[in-house]
């Protein structure tokens, strides 16, 4: 029996035209299908257009709208294909995990790095793997497909601009490799089903610092009266500079002291933090209420840290719902 799929699209470079002002979305859900007319031989097929906008115009408020769809339509299908754009696709496949937890059926979010209509284009293998992958017996869960692989929505992040080979999974193993109609899985649920929770509360008021040599620390007096919720992307396995007149420990103690939510995070892509290797990581996790990220994604890390502050600032509150595992497939 043939699946019933949702594609809901919202623009991006699969999605785009020429204009005089570059590449723009303007294609339709409903066109975008009729590039690749296999789908129908194996799924039942509706659209939605949700939104058409580039991705980098995407807000937060948006993965909220998007909850919201798939929670109308839950009990209607049998999976979820967003078509999206490639530049924050990350992550919304990361808040997506967060704002829609336990469910037992697939929600694939995929795009391209060529329009649909090019002559040239990935647009219709990432689709097509896309839906194949949501009809695949006993997925569930929220992932990111793209180039024959399918990524743990918290594990996905961009790292090449242009090459088709756009996303990796970070610190996790690839969740499938789709290869034509053949999909090898290497990571399969043991969980017993439970009850899909749907979240529509997020908390954007969230900053990311990346630390450079030379910055003065008093960015973080103007950065605690703009904003809640602050990652900093430090150095190696994570630390904050003190030594002379940049010392990043006075100001993150007043910033922690107002009640702000401050987690240090590493520019290195693998591996993620371990702040109690070195005395500039151990100084700032023994003076001040400061989590760490571990090996997260800087998008999961932001987008998780969205959807809890939008529950809670209690730090206690938020450092147990930061360390608490949401996702089964993942460690976060």
């Amino acid at each position: 029996m043939k699946k019933n799929i949702l594609l809901i699209a919202t623009g991006g470079t699969i999605a785009s035209k020429k204009t005089e002002e570059g590449l723009a979305p303007g294609i339709t859900s409903e066109e975008l299908l009729s590039y690749v007319p296999e789908i129908k031989e194996f799924c039942n097929v509706d659209t939605i257009q949700l939104l058409n906008i580039d991705s980098t115009n995407i807000q937060p408020e948006y993965w909220v709208l998007m909850t919201e769809a798939i929670e109308k339509n839950y009990d209607k299908y049998d999976g979820f294909v967003i078509s999206h754009g490639t530049d924050t696709m990350s992550y919304t496949s990361a808040a997506l995990s967060y704002l829609i937890q336990n469910p037992d059926k697939p929600i694939v979010v995929t795009g391209s790095q060529k329009p649909i209509n090019a002559d040239i284009t990935d647009a219709k293998k990432n689709l097509l793997d896309s839906f194949r992958f949501a009809a695949e017996k006993g997925v569930k869960g929220v992932y990111l497909v793209f180039d024959g692989k399918a990524i743990v929505g918290t594990r996905a992040r961009k790292v090449k601009s242009k090459s088709y080979s756009a996303f990796e999974s970070i610190n996790f193993p690839v969740a499938a490799i789709i290869d034509d109609t053949r999909i090898t899985r290497y990571i399969r649920s043991e969980h017993e089903n439970g009850t899909v929770k749907f979240y529509k509360s997020i908390y954007p008021s969230i900053f990311l610092l990346k630390l450079v040599p030379g910055m003065e620390p008093d960015v973080l007096d103007y950065i605690g009266e703009k904003y809640e919720g602050v990652v900093i992307e430090s150095y190696g396995v994570g630390g904050l500079p003190f030594l002379d007149k940049r010392n990043f420990l006075e100001k993150l103690g007043d910033l922690t002291e107002k009640g702000k939510i401050v987690v240090v995070a590493t520019q290195v892509m693998f591996e993620g933090s371990d702040m109690g290797v070195y005395e500039v990581g151990v100084r700032a996790l023994k003076q001040f209420n400061v989590l760490q990220a571990y090996d997260m994604t800087i998008e999961a890390a932001i987008t998780k840290l969205m959807w809890i502050m939008a529950q809670t600032k209690d730090f206690d509150e938020v450092k147990e719902k930061f360390y608490t595992r949401i996702n089964e497939d993942s460690l976060y």
